[in-house]
């Protein structure tokens, strides 16, 4: 299957990888179903996507933390009479700090959305692939999943499964007509930072934007690679971390994600600044 026909469901849709994942493939030329827990931007990013391109672009609010997420996702899709010829599992998000300190409901959510909702709606909508005898499904993972993380125990804990269960899946259905890419980026300019709290997050220190990163993705699509980690860092991480002892592995890691334990610098607010400036040309005077 080309990455450039038929539907595709993209959730997290409403911003960051996901509203970036709409708009190439829009351009493409491939209806979309936008799925995300926010209506409203959703409602005008479909506006927008079938203004600039001419496709039809379906709108389903759903908050993928919910446990009956998926089977009410179908749900509506049957009702509409929409099929899915390629699922973009992009939704989630990550939590990260010292384990003891993480509220425990947040990471059940947090494991609801990156791992149960993608496994159900892979189940719910992989079947009307290979009944078609075409498809394809883009998870989207991270790279932390090639290494333990402290500081982001279940955040990266949940992308190794993405990774594994993506793998796993390509062997299943790849000469039965179904490609399955696991994507696998590194810090992404996105609002991912805001929600975890924190720019030490990006714990490399560089971010890339989403625009280059969905291009790979689906020209990996196009060519059925079975993952894809962009960019020379994340290729060398992928590759070379597996071949050392995971007990070192996850020593050196703790030295790289420690730093999510200090808080991040904050620019000073405009009153700040001002008042910093006065107090400079006291000093000089």
């Amino acid at each position: 299957m080309s990455s450039s026909t038929g539907t595709a469901l993209v959730t997290g849709a409403s911003s960051g990888l996901g509203a970036e994942f709409a708009a190439q493939l829009a351009a493409q030329g491939h209806d979309l179903i936008l799925v995300a827990r926010s209506g409203d931007r959703l409602a005008a990013l479909a506006e927008h996507l079938t203004a600039g391109h001419g496709v039809r672009a379906e709108v389903v609010v759903q908050d993928l933390a919910e446990p009956d997420a998926a089977r009410r996702i179908a749900d509506e899709l049957a009702a509409r009479g929409l099929t899915v010829d390629l699922l973009v599992n992009n939704a989630g998000f990550g939590t990260c700090g010292r384990f003891e300190e993480i509220p425990g409901a947040r990471d059940h959510d947090q494991l609801m959305v990156n791992v149960v909702a993608l496994v159900d709606l892979t189940h719910a909508l992989l079947p009307g692939m290979l009944e078609r005898g075409r498809g394809a499904v883009v998870n989207v993972a991270s790279n932390a999943a090639f290494q333990p993380a402290p500081y982001f125990a279940v955040y990266g804990a949940s992308k190794a499964f993405v990774l594994n269960f993506g793998l796993a899946l390509r062997q299943e259905y790849r000469r039965r007509g179904i490609r399955v890419l696991t994507l696998c980026p590194g810090p992404v300019e996105t609002a991912f930072f805001d929600v975890i709290g924190t720019r030490n997050a990006a714990v490399t220190g560089s971010m890339t934007t989403p625009e280059p990163v969905v291009r790979a993705a689906l020209r990996a699509v196009d060519r059925d690679r079975g993952y894809l980690a962009p960019g020379l860092g994340n290729a060398l991480t992928a590759h070379l971390t597996p071949r050392r002892p995971r007990t070192v592995v996850a020593a050196i890691a703790e030295r790289i994600t420690r730093k999510v334990l200090t808080p991040a610098p904050t620019a000073p607010k405009p009153q700040a600044q001002e008042q910093q400036k006065q107090e400079k040309q006291e000093h000089a005077a």
